[in-house]
Parts: C-alpha cells; sequence; structure tokens
C-alpha cells in the first residue's frame, strides 16, 4: 500500500483533518499537536476522534505522522526550556494515544553551545523520562540538515540517541529527503548507499516514515529550505526512485512542501501516478 498525505491544520479537529486529507487524495496526514510555536493543546473532543477512527477505517488510512511544536528542543542549556519540551511532549504522548499506534515526530534539537555529547545526553534524558512500556505510539527523531547546533545531522548522531533511550521498541527514525540531502546524503546519486549507511548505523526496521521535500540548496549546504517536488536541487526522479525503492514501501509519507491545498492535491496524484503498484492499480 502506498501512503501518503501532506501536513493538515488540526484547528477544527480529527474528522475534519481526516476529511481535508480525503479531499487531497490522501491516505494518511501530519498536524501539529498543538501551535507549532507552543503553547496549550485543543481539549480533545473525544466523539470527533470516535468519527476520525471510523473514517480512517473506511479510507484505509496509514499511520499518522504527528509533529511536536518546533520550540520543542530538548537538548537546550536553559533549564525552563527543557521544562517545556519535557512537559509538552508528555502531554503530546497522554493525547496520542486516544488515535493510538501512531507516530509522534520531533526535532532532536540544538545544544546551542554545549556540545553534540552533551545535547544527544539531554535529549536521551528527556525522551527516558516521558516514554513509557504502556504507550502505543512510536517517537521519531527527524533526521537534521546540520543548520547551526542541531543535533540528529548525521545517522551516527541519531544512534547515539538511540542507544540511551531505555524504552528502546517505542523510538524509531523519520527521514527528511530535504535534510539528510541539505546534510551531505546523497539521495540522487546513491540512494542505495544511503540507505545501506542508515541499515549499517541504526538499522533500516528503524525507519518509520518519509518527509518528502525537495530542497532549494546543493548537496552538504546544511541550510534546510523546502522546495515543491521536482522544483528543486534534489528532483523529480530521484524523487520517484524513493517512492520506488523496494526497502521503502509502506511507510507513510508526508509533502512538507511549501505549498496551499491545491498544490499538495498536485504533488500527491502526482507521486501516486510515479509509484508503479499504485500505477497499477490505478
Amino acid at each position: 500500500m502506498f501512503y501518503i498525505g501532506s501536513h493538515i491544520s488540526a484547528s477544527k479537529g480529527y474528522a475534519a483533518m481526516g476529511r481535508q486529507a480525503v479531499k487531497l487524495g490522501a491516505n494518511t496526514f501530519a498536524f501539529f499537536t498543538r501551535n507549532p510555536r507552543g503553547g496549550a493543546a485543543k481539549a480533545i473532543d473525544e466523539e470527533d476522534v470516535r468519527k476520525f477512527l471510523a473514517l480512517a477505517e473506511e479510507h484505509a488510512f496509514g499511520k499518522l505522522v504527528a509533529h511536536a511544536p518546533y520550540t520543542l528542543n530538548a537538548c537546550a542549556a536553559k533549564e525552563e526550556v527543557r521544562r517545556f519540551a519535557r512537559e509538552t511532549m508528555a502531554d503530546d504522548l497522554r493525547r496520542m494515544e486516544y488515535t493510538p499506534g501512531n507516530y509522534y515526530n520531533f526535532h532532536p534539537g540544538s545544544h546551542v553551545g554545549q556540545g553534540s555529547e552533551a545535547g544527544i545526553a539531554r535529549t536521551a534524558e528527556i525522551l527516558n523520562e516521558v516514554l513509557t512500556p504502556e504507550q502505543t505510539t512510536t517517537v521519531l527523531l527527524e533526521t537534521m540538515s546540520g543548520k547551526g547546533s542541531e543535533i540528529g545531522r548525521n545517522f551516527t548522531e541519531l544512534k547515539q540517541i538511540l542507544d540511551q533511550v531505555e524504552c528502546s521498541g517505542k523510538m524509531g527514525v523519520c527521514l527528511d529527503t530535504c535534510h539528510v540531502w541539505d546534510a551531505g546524503y546523497d539521495i540522487v546519486s546513491d540512494l542505495d548507499g544511503v540507505l545501506e549507511e542508515f541499515d549499517r548505523i541504526i538499522g533500516l526496521e528503524r525507519l518509520k516514515a518519509i518527509h518528502m521535500n525537495d530542497s532549494m540548496n546543493p548537496l552538504e549546504s546544511h541550510k534546510d529550505r523546502h522546495e515543491k517536488i521536482g522544483q528543486g536541487q534534489i528532483g523529480l526522479a530521484a524523487m520517484e526512485r524513493v517512492i520506488n525503492h523496494p526497502k521503502l514501501q509502506g511507510l507513510p509519507i508526508i509533502l512538507e512542501t511549501p505549498n496551499d491545498d491545491e498544490g499538495w492535491a498536485k504533488e500527491i496524484a502526482l507521486l501516486k501516478s510515479l509509484h508503479k503498484a499504485e500505477a497499477q492499480r490505478a
């Protein structure tokens, strides 16, 4: 099954997000658990969740990929920033259990001068405080482009975080195509080699989702500027190879391209037409 969708506003609730996804031609989607810049989350409406779960079953949705707010920095030097990360993540994971079995993606954080080793340890520390053996949600570390003092700029740093997490089975990775390209992984000329390196360092069984974005910048630019599918430095041919790679089948693919609903609908239709199994069913 080919699962593809985009980011959808959570302002009107789960059922509205599900209906919007269907309207776009999607069978999965991403949403921010609260305002991307932080703040309190909207109260959960259990009847709204029930309607969404029925719709998701009807349309054979894949796993959702919720996104933590951008302001969540688990490895910050300031304790008040870490407190926000700890409390927000714990609250988000409780809320995620209303839609069990899905994914919660977050940026590993910026060490802001402490050094990557300290940042990695601090992010793992908060994960150890908030993860529970009972949760059904898998928490995903996102691959980062390496701008500034970001951690997660390469597969080794992600592995170092994973190795320090006690509830290891509750963890995975989301691969962002723009981020890994900007970080220096050549998914255009050597996709097989990049996936082999991922498998050797982290293990492909940990790869749970893909953020599908073209990049405005050249390889190893460390800038993180998303572009529409096929209009950037990665290009459509490379995107087609990603979605058809045998080792990446069945993963939810989320578009984070600079678009509106009309643009995302076109990109979803385009990628469906390029996915071999999906095109054969059409």
